[in-house]
């Protein structure tokens, strides 16, 4: 299972499907159960903490821009560290991007979401 191989998406586990679903359709209130108390969100080199925060963060990506998400690649590095790759399309700057949703679980929950190119 630790072997760093390409995984297709219905490998992710279920909290992060969960997650990358409701962030797709702009179900901020879902997405936010997915996170523990605590956790911290590191997108485009700002840091968000705790679940208040990280709320905001959501909102604001669902109305910032208009886009399209796909997962292009999964894969599981150890027990609690997911990255899922996602190519996005849309009115940001740039127009495309390549982005790496690099995810530490504890308890069945997100507890860092780090997201980069």
């Amino acid at each position: 299972m630790h072997d760093n191989q390409p995984r297709t998406p219905d490998a992710l586990p279920e909290v992060i499907t969960r997650y990358l679903k409701a962030h797709r359709a702009h179900d901020t209130a879902t997405a936010v159960t997915a996170f523990t108390g605590e956790a911290t969100v590191i997108d485009d080199g700002n840091t968000y903490q705790g679940t208040e925060e990280i709320e905001g963060w959501l909102g604001r990506s669902a109305t910032e821009f208009t886009y399209t998400i796909h997962l292009t690649n999964a894969q599981q590095s150890d027990a609690t560290h997911y990255i899922a790759t996602h190519h996005l399309e849309g009115d940001f700057p740039g127009g495309t991007v390549d982005l790496r949703y690099q995810f530490t679980l504890r308890d069945d929950l997100i507890e860092r979401l780090v997201i980069e190119p």
